[in-house]
């Protein structure tokens, strides 16, 4: 709650559409010990309450095709995981659910390997989706992010999300857990604002140290108004 409405408040004055994201359950972690939520039922809960008493729409990650409809009833956008990408049951029971889906790019995907991934959606009767870029697999523990990846399937009309603080991951790169790069995470965010999105994820905790998922990437909250400020500068830049 401290998070969304933190978040909310930055975004209000710039005329920024903030959806607020959290997973009941991170069914992919490195770790078998890593924690992984509260499970559906609880984290679905706590969601609507977001949504209530905020008035944020709110978006949750679905691993299973008997999670969509549960989830359906409460989120407004239902987001497929990046290694769940091409799992066709999950994305036709995402589209047929009659919300918004986002597609996590898989980090083994090429930009235009996303074409057939729209079609399944589509041919389940989703026309509301959104493609998210979140970095593709560079040898070991790293992800690299082409920037000409979001001009591309911008290009073949699809509206497209930049994740900044998944994109600066390293995957298992602590042994047991992921490490990240955070102070990269804006840099990465206005390369993908000058070239153009449709809009950014962007993970914050009050003290990622303490995170009990992706610390390692994510921004201070503290520090994330200024850094969605700078970013509407330079996107009013761009556009002019």
């Amino acid at each position: 709650m401290t998070v969304a409405e933190r978040v909310a408040q930055a975004a209000r004055p710039l005329g920024w559409r903030y959806v607020f994201k959290a997973s009941y359950d991170k069914a992919n972690r490195t770790s078998a010990a890593s924690r992984r939520g509260p499970g559906i039922e609880e984290g679905l809960r706590i969601l609507a309450k977001v949504k209530s008493e905020l008035g944020l729409p709110v978006l949750t990650d679905v691993h299973d095709v008997s999670e969509v409809n549960a989830a359906a009833q409460v989120c407004d956008v239902l987001q497929i995981p990046a290694f769940l990408c091409r799992q066709t049951d999950l994305v036709h029971a995402a589209a047929r659910s009659g919300r918004v889906v986002n597609i996590k790019k898989g980090q083994f995907l090429a930009p235009w390997d996303v074409k057939p991934i729209v079609e399944k959606l589509q041919l389940a009767g989703c026309s509301s989706f959104f493609i998210t870029e979140r970095g593709t697999t560079f040898g070991y523990n790293n992800l690299v992010v082409d920037m000409r990846s979001l001009s591309w399937m911008r290009g073949y009309g699809y509206r497209v999300i930049f994740d900044a603080t998944h994109s600066v991951q390293r995957p298992g790169g602590l042994g047991d857990a992921t490490g990240g790069d955070r102070e990269m995470a804006p840099v990465l965010a206005r390369a993908a604002v000058a070239v153009g999105v449709d809009g950014l994820f962007m993970e914050a905790h009050p003290d990622p140290e303490r995170a009990w998922s992706d610390g390692p990437n994510q921004i201070v909250l503290n520090d994330l108004p200024a850094i969605i400020r700078r970013l509407e500068r330079l996107r009013a830049a761009a556009q002019s």
